[in-house]
């Protein structure tokens, strides 16, 4: 026979091929075609096609015979398997997917650019992932034949399918190859109604439920005005393994090591001590965590090739493996200065593979939470140096005044803006013991700035001058051009036989309260004009009074009478007295924290100024009793 007669036999052998492989595609069609005589007859079919391929290579002469027979062979091989009724995958010795047709990117809801070069069995689950791959390498191997039940992991979820795997060989390779017929069995109940293709609705709602999912994770990250790390961490967490992903991970970079922060998967108990043995698996060198972290770049894989990818437990166990992930997505903390750490998802297969819409979501996600984290640290970090120039600013400890009992608090406003508020102190005086409390204007590094100058200048002064007009009168000299005033009151202590003397000045402060032994409430003139306002109308209110044992003398800042409810209701200065004269005869500590819960429940926790009180009480002990602190609030 001639080439050109050889060349003509082999093209009418093509076209009887096609016409054959239509009418199996027809049959498949039809909606009680059986898929088992289906896959049988397209294995003959292709057995033919690859016997003819192999005579006609035995026969060929001239290199232009060749080439043009060789072209006729592929045409006849991609006539065969494109059009093939069932789907099929050409898969190479170690399972990788040369080429696929058609319907077998139908099964998958992929391209064929997609699949091919993916390892084969990526695309089942967990459950007959590893059995895939043993009959691939076994068909290729021994050349018998194997049918097995698989579970695909297609886009629209999972299908059941059964799966002929044959080996072939094929005109010019060198190895021959296998190739795996699928006759879909079922479809899961979940996925049974979805159409192979998106329809215009189904995308519509996606795409909605994705904007859903970024703005309810928005509004909860600005909603926490705590600004903690650790809860929006693990609120971001919950939400991505309720509406996204059925595990979550996230890892944090600490001294320059990703830590394992949070894990959150299904509610069950298996999953709930998975979680908890995973939180204490830490991304290894090597691990994707780790490389996303190191170079930036956010990773999707569709289908997860390398079980060992996220890591594996202390007994050696891949991660992915123990949580059944089959796609995943892994994305850097990036707040645009520094990468913080990762954010991974996993999906198991049910709801299909993370496509590159699940990734945009993510990346926004994650963003979002990088700059909660950053803003966060650094509000901790402030808050740090603002409780260490608190601590500096007000005495850790009171001293023991002879024949006297003190008690302070300072309690910060629920949402503070800075220090620099208030200040109080107890301090030795040319004859005696003084006390000071004062309240500056404003808040914020100036303020405390002005803070310091008014408490230690009172501190100063008072050695060598037991005279408070005169004391603040200097003081006030010192803080004119400061741009911020300060109200304050100083009391001048100096003991009796059975008693102690007090002189107090008063420069523009609320007025000092003293509670008798017997329960009488008298509020002390006050008066005077704030430090650092003016040089020569400077004045201060000064009065003097005697205090006999059990009496108490209350100095306080105005952030006590000026609170407000809800409804803008001040606390105000009756109030206050109540609550002195119903404690006159309790412990003298008792009489500033009995005024703070007060306050607190008045303003339902929203305090929006510092407070500061000191109370004094007259023992007529001679040894004197050493004075209580306390610091409470949030400054955060």
């Amino acid at each position: 026979m001639s080439d050109q007669q050889e060349t003509e036999s082999l093209l009418q052998e093509t076209a009887k091929l096609r016409t054959r492989v239509s009418e199996l595609r027809s049959a498949a069609a039809l909606p009680e075609a059986d898929s088992g005589p289906l896959l049988e007859a397209a294995f003959v079919e292709l057995e033919l096609a690859a016997a003819a391929l192999g005579a006609t290579g035995e026969d060929r002469a001239s290199s232009e015979a060749r080439s043009e027979a060789s072209e006729s062979e592929r045409r006849m091989l991609r006539t065969v398997f494109q059009d093939a009724p069932v789907p099929l995958f050409l898969l190479e010795r170690d399972g990788t997917v040369r080429r696929v047709n058609r319907q077998a990117g139908a099964l998958l809801g992929s391209s064929a650019g997609y699949l091919t070069g993916k390892p084969f069995p990526v695309f089942c689950d967990m459950a007959t992932r590893a059995a895939v791959g043993s009959h691939i390498a076994g068909v290729f191997h021994s050349g018998q034949r194997c049918r097995t039940r698989v579970r695909f992991l297609s886009k629209h979820g999972p299908v059941n399918a059964d799966v002929t795997l044959a080996r072939i060989w094929v005109s010019g390779e060198p190895d021959p190859l296998v190739i795996a017929a699928t006759a879909p069995a079922t479809r899961e109940p979940a996925a049974e109604e979805a159409p192979h293709e998106m329809t215009a609705p189904d995308a519509v709602a996606t795409v909605v439920h994705r904007m859903d999912v970024l703005a309810t994770a928005t509004g909860m990250l600005l909603e926490d005005d705590s600004l903690t790390e650790s809860i929006a961490v693990r609120r971001s967490a919950r939400l991505l393994a309720a509406e996204l992903a059925d595990w979550v991970i996230v890892d944090l970079e600490q001294n320059g090591t990703l830590r394992r922060q949070v894990v959150m998967g299904p509610e069950d108990e298996r999953s709930t001590e998975i979680a908890r043995m995973l939180e204490n698996v830490h991304p290894g060198p090597g691990s994707l965590p780790v490389c996303v972290c190191d170079n930036g770049q956010e990773v999707l894989q569709a289908h997860i090739d390398d079980l060992r990818t996220l890591g594996t437990t202390e007994g050696d166990l891949p991660v992915c493996g123990l949580i059944e992930a089959s796609s995943l997505i892994c994305v850097p903390l990036d707040d645009g200065e520094h990468r913080l750490g990762t954010l991974t998802l996993t999906v198991s297969g049910e709801q299909g593979p993370f496509d590159l819409m699940d990734l945009g979501l993510v990346e926004r996600l994650a963003r979002n939470l990088a700059l909660v984290i950053r803003t966060g640290r650094r509000y901790r970090r402030r808050m740090e140096v603002t409780e260490r120039l608190r601590a500096g600013l007000l005495p850790s400890e009171l001293p023991a005044i002879p024949g006297a009992e003190i008690s302070a608090r300072y309690v910060v406003a629920t949402r503070d803006s800075g220090f620099g508020a208030d200040f109080y102190d107890v301090f030795p005086t040319a004859s005696g013991w003084g006390l000071a409390l004062g309240d500056v204007c404003g808040k914020g590094d100036d303020a405390t700035a002005v803070n310091a100058g008014a408490r230690h200048g009172i501190r100063i002064l008072a050695r060598w001058n037991a005279k408070p007009d005169e004391v603040l009168s200097m003081v006030n000299e010192t803080l004119l051009g400061q741009e911020r005033f300060v109200t304050a009151v100083m009391a001048c202590v100096e003991p009796r036989d059975e008693g102690l003397a007090v002189m107090i000045g008063s420069a523009g402060h609320p007025p000092a309260v003293l509670i008798r032994r017997d329960g009488l409430i008298r509020t002390l003139s006050g008066g005077g004009i704030p430090l650092g306002l003016f040089a020569d109308d400077f004045e201060v209110g000064v009065e003097s009074l005697e205090l006999e044992p059990g009496d108490t003398l209350f100095l306080y800042s105005d952030g006590v009478v000026e609170s407000s409810d809800a409804l803008r209701n001040r606390f105000g200065h009756e109030r206050l007295v109540e609550i002195l004269a119903a404690h006159a005869d309790r412990p003298v500590a008792d009489m500033p924290l009995a005024v703070e819960h007060a306050l607190a429940e008045f303003c339902g926790g929203e305090l929006r100024d510092d407070v500061s009180m000191l109370a004094l009480r007259v023992t007529g002990e001679a040894g004197g009793v050493p004075g209580r602190v306390a610091v409470s609030g949030s400054a955060v």
